[in-house]
């Protein structure tokens, strides 16, 4: 190389270094002024459209419609309805039909004409999908409570089911945290089947193909032992009015009590929003009055849900202050300056006290001597801590170094080491939540009823255990297991992202933990990463996903446009895999470059994770301004290193 070449690289490496420092600059700038005043961070988080037309549907069935309000969620689910007249799951997608009806029903509640042209177009869309009988369950159960449907079209859930015995087939401990708080007040609303006060008395009878209490098929088989759970479901309708009122009584005071004990103030039940609006609807049924407390506070949680944009509000499923917080602080670690230092402090300080380490909490009931630890994923939800935040917290508590954080820390390892399955990962509220049998039954048709381990959240809780150093017998099983069963779920150098987006997210997830644990860059399974990565990366230098790959995972790794936060987390990933030097980490560092806004943050429409996977999903507003920080930030923090 002439000495005029080696000079011009130079001058080239020069700029571009000036150039990202430049672009940290602004995004560390921009990224702290979006803190809460507290310290903390908390951004949006928008599901499709289904959450918000019930909001709409719950002030209808009590009757106490905002006006103001309903006109401003009519704008924004209009906005959101798709060319062919229906609503996706996620920006993008294709039509579905439970969301389509449910948005529909709003729009029809809150006096939209059937025959303008967007109502119609919904209508003929729901109707070729097969008609709102087609709907999956918690759609029609909040048809039957307008009576749009019989009864018999819902999944049979009578509230005697408190009663069974922990040894029996079905029990609230065998399924996940949000089926419970979901599930124990519909026990109530389906035992007492309230009919909604409906003011304008609308029906939707338009977007059946049949008269809806002339059709027999609801509830489709799946399997063979759908087919025989079907079966036995019917036979207990049968046999529900046999029921002594002495047994209904009782299990009412039950499901009252669980209620009540779980209602969590201002947060909500369970702290989301299903949950929430359900256990309002049920309190009066209960005989709360509207003033009480509970009703009170039960419904002060629903409102802080809401989103208010001026002209258009929507209703969040539940706000994520202590994931954004944890994963803002993990990426200005990597920034290291004065600034960052300060707000990672305030954050984490902010985050401490909410460390869950007393009280009742369901998980206990599988870990009756295992010490509390974990943290929430929301403000306060005190019976459901979150594996996969405590281990955020955790993790970026130890990068910090400070010793203030160490009782916090070993308290958080302990817990999540005790919440490991007997498989060897981890699930995301409970352990050995895996009773795969209860998919089956009618009620289960989201897919979603259970919390088995899965590799991201086993990862993240590898990497952070694996942080607290060599010299931690009491936690080499745990470790040790955790990796068998992670690399048990390599689907050829790529791994499930179930709480993210998709296989990116997972293999992102996998990969911080395997360098965590010491794993060797050459590693085979590591290289077949970086492969995969590396194969997935699109022309212009960024990495893309669809929500669709839940629904076809063969083009797993495959979107129709490049976002920044799944370029982010593809380079996060290439780095902890050694590769910082490859071509792909280089043109997909330009690509966050080019792709940074004025403002210094970076933004896409695209949704972030699932709630459920192929059921509901979600945009986290925080994913696309600290991913592309931190991956960044990592980038020169390891080119430094490397020139030093």
């Amino acid at each position: 190389m002439s000495e005029v070449e080696a000079s011009a690289k130079q001058a080239s490496l020069a700029d571009r270094e000036a150039r990202i420092d430049e672009a940290l600059r602004r995004a560390e700038k921009s990224l702290l002024g979006l803190r809460h005043e507290d310290g903390y961070w908390c951004f949006e988080l928008e599901a499709d459209c289904t959450i918000t037309a019930e909001y709409i549907m719950m002030m209808h069935f009590r009757g106490e419609v905002d006006g103001w309000l309903e006109k401003k969620i009519v704008g924004y689910l209009r906005q959101h309805q798709n060319e062919e007249g229906g609503w996706p799951l996620f920006f993008g997608g294709p039509s579905e039909i439970s969301c389509s009806v449910k948005c529909y029903f709003a729009l029809k509640l809150a006096g939209e004409d059937p025959e303008l042209l967007h109502m119609a177009k919904a209508r003929q869309l729901i109707l070729a999908m097969g008609g709102a009988a087609r709907s999956n369950v918690f759609t029609r159960i909040a048809l039957a409570l307008f009576e749009q449907l019989p009864w018999r079209g819902v999944p049979f859930i009578p509230v005697e089911i408190m009663l069974l015995p922990r040894w029996f087939p079905f029990h609230l401990s065998k399924v996940s945290y949000w089926s419970r708080t979901v599930m124990v007040p519909l026990f109530v609303l389906y035992s007492l089947k309230p009919k909604a006060a409906n003011p304008r008395r609308v029906s939707i009878a338009e977007l059946f193909t049949i008269p809806p209490y002339q059709e027999q098929d609801y509830f489709p088989v799946r399997s063979l032992l759908n087919k025989v759970i079907l079966r036995i479901e019917r036979l207990g309708r049968r046999l529900a009015p046999l029921i002594p009122g002495i047994v209904r009584r009782r299990a009412m005071r039950s499901a009252e009590a669980w209620l009540t004990e779980r209602l969590n103030g201002v947060d909500g039940l369970g702290a989301i929003f299903p949950a929430m609006v359900n256990a309002w609807e049920a309190l009066e049924l209960l005989g709360y009055d509207a003033k009480s407390p509970h009703c009170r506070s039960a419904r002060e949680a629903l409102e802080r849900l809401l989103v208010d944009r001026g002209e258009e509000a929507y209703c969040q499923p539940c706000v994520s202050p202590v994931w954004d917080t944890a994963l803002a602080c993990l990426a200005l670690q990597y920034m290291d300056s004065p600034a960052s230092r300060q707000a990672v402090k305030r954050g984490l300080d902010w985050i401490l006290p909410r460390q869950l380490l007393e009280g009742p909490a369901d998980w206990r009931e599988s870990r009756p001597r295992l010490r509390p630890g974990g943290w929430p994923f929301q403000f306060g939800n005190g019976h459901y801590p979150d594996l996969d935040d405590t281990a955020a917290v955790a993790y970026a508590m130890v990068l910090s170094g400070d010793p203030a954080y160490q009782e916090s820390i070993e308290r958080a390892a302990e817990w999540l080491a005790g919440m490991q399955s007997r498989n060897g990962g981890f699930g995301a509220f409970d352990a050995d939540c895996t009773c795969y049998y209860l998919n089956e039954i009618p009620f289960a048709d989201h897919g979603a009823l259970l919390d088995p381990p899965t590799s991201d959240v086993s990862a993240r809780v590898l990497m952070f255990l694996s942080s607290l150093g060599e010299h931690r017998p009491e936690y080499e099983d745990t470790i040790e297991s955790c990796i068998r069963f992670v690399l048990g779920e390599d689907e050829g150098g790529c791994w499930f992202g179930r709480w993210g987006t998709n296989y990116i997210y997972g293999t992102w997830s996998v990969l911080m933990a395997l360098r965590a644990a010491r794993f060797p860059s050459d590693h085979p399974c590591v290289r077949a990463a970086v492969l995969w990565l590396e194969g997935k990366q699109r022309s212009d230098g960024g990495w893309a996903e669809s929500n669709e790959t839940y629904s076809h995972p063969e083009s797993r790794g495959e979107g129709k446009s490049s976002t920044t936060f799944q370029t982010a987390w593809a380079l996060i990933g290439l780095m902890e895999a050694g590769a910082l030097d490859s071509p792909s980490v280089e043109a997909g560092i330009e690509f966050l470059l080019r792709r940074q806004e004025a403002g210094g943050l970076w933004a896409d429409p695209d949704f972030t994770a699932p709630g459920f996977p192929r059921v509901f999903y979600l945009k986290y507003h925080g994913y696309d301004k600290y991913f592309p920080l931190w991956a960044i930030a990592q980038y020169r923090k390891l080119k430094l290193e490397q020139g030093a």
